[in-house]
């Protein structure tokens, strides 16, 4: 259902209770006027403007890119990270045997062991790039070929890691990420065996964004580009827009108790202050706008006794019922078409 409706709904109901002798004074359920009536406890303008429809769905705020990161590396596991620590380019995300798996950057993992020798390739200039940019290689030239120069700045960094100075570079020494990772999950526990392909790590981006399970009966809320507005832990809302829409259904729950949603991802217009990871958020998000239309509050609408809706109009010292036809609920207002209804005029309300 609509956030309008959702909102609005039980105070309709709460209205129509309160206000069913006012309704059953309609005359057969035309909209024609009643008898002059005395002035409603207060009023609100019938308003023309644009509506939009929206609902407030659930979602999290989280970190981007969430992986997993395996070890190379034979050995017991001698240290791990902390949840939620940041590893930066040169530093360890784990040690086995007390050696270091050392975080370079880029986008092509490490799938050989490079050293003299090799044929030139883009993941030589990639460890390259990163010897350069942590200190070593004075005489180096960034480039694809694995040089007699690549090996000496190796064997440096390796002297300098604790590693052996054998001047290759495998799996279990190096692990290339596009850039720095936060550490969200540790598998791997201090003690344990480690092989290669053994899960160690969970690790996410450093970019914060909101992520929503969103049912898939809501799907039509969910527009690449649209703009939402996020409700953030300890009250904070910023606005935000949506970067990314899954196109595969995933189920979840019992057989009795099945639900299926697609992945939404929100990027935020500017960093939030929270820190928390997998923080409770609430997201408000627009499913259509409908344009020029005339509007009262959720809360005047009467239940006529014949069914549907009506709203006390108020016009001088009295008062009429006009049956009206209910649309799109948004913002505290709903959608109203009705004979003779027109904007500026006075509708009655519930007294705050």
């Amino acid at each position: 259902m609509r956030k309008g409706l959702l909102l609005g709904g039980g105070t309709v109901l709460a209205v129509a209770a309160t206000w069913t002798a006012v309704a059953a004074l309609n005359d057969g359920g035309t909209g024609a006027a009643a008898p002059p009536r005395s002035p409603v406890p207060a009023t609100a303008d019938v308003t023309r403007q644009d509506l939009v429809e929206t609902k407030t769905v659930a979602g999290s705020l989280t970190y981007a890119g969430e992986r997993q990161i395996a070890s190379g590396a034979t050995g017991t596991v001698t240290w791990t990270p902390a949840q939620g620590a940041v590893i930066r380019r040169g530093r360890p995300l784990l040690k086995v045997d007390r050696k270091p798996l050392v975080l370079m950057y880029g986008g092509l993992p490490l799938y050989r062991t490079l050293e003299q020798g090799v044929s030139d390739g883009p993941d030589v200039e990639q460890l390259e790039r990163n010897l350069k940019a942590l200190g070593y290689g004075d005489h180096l030239t960034v480039d694809d070929h694995f040089s007699h120069a690549t090996a000496q700045a190796v064997e440096e960094w390796q002297d300098d890691r604790g590693l052996a100075e054998s001047g290759r570079v495998d799996a279990s020494q190096v692990v290339f990420q596009p850039a720095a990772v936060r550490v969200t999950g540790v598998k791997a526990e201090v003690g344990a065996r480690s092989a290669p392909g053994t899960q160690a790590l969970t690790v996410s981006g450093m970019r914060r964004l909101v992520h929503v399970d969103l049912d898939t009966g809501d799907q039509a809320l969910a527009r690449k580009g649209a703009a939402v507005t996020v409700t953030l832990p300890g009250g904070e809302h910023a606005k935000g827009t949506i970067t990314s829409v899954g196109t595969v259904a995933e189920s979840s729950g019992d057989e009795q108790d099945t639900s299926t949603t697609i992945d939404v991802d929100i990027t935020l217009a500017k960093p939030p202050r929270s820190k928390l990871d997998q923080a409770p958020v609430e997201v408000e998000m627009q499913s259509e706008r409908h344009e020029n239309v005339l509007a009262v509050p959720v809360e005047a609408l009467l239940a006529l006794r014949e069914g549907g809706y009506g709203v006390e109009v108020v016009e001088g010292g009295g008062s009429r019922i006009v049956a009206v036809e209910t649309g799109s609920f948004g913002g505290g207002l709903v959608e109203v078409e009705g004979q003779g209804l027109a904007e500026g005029m006075k509708v009655g309300v519930p007294a705050t």
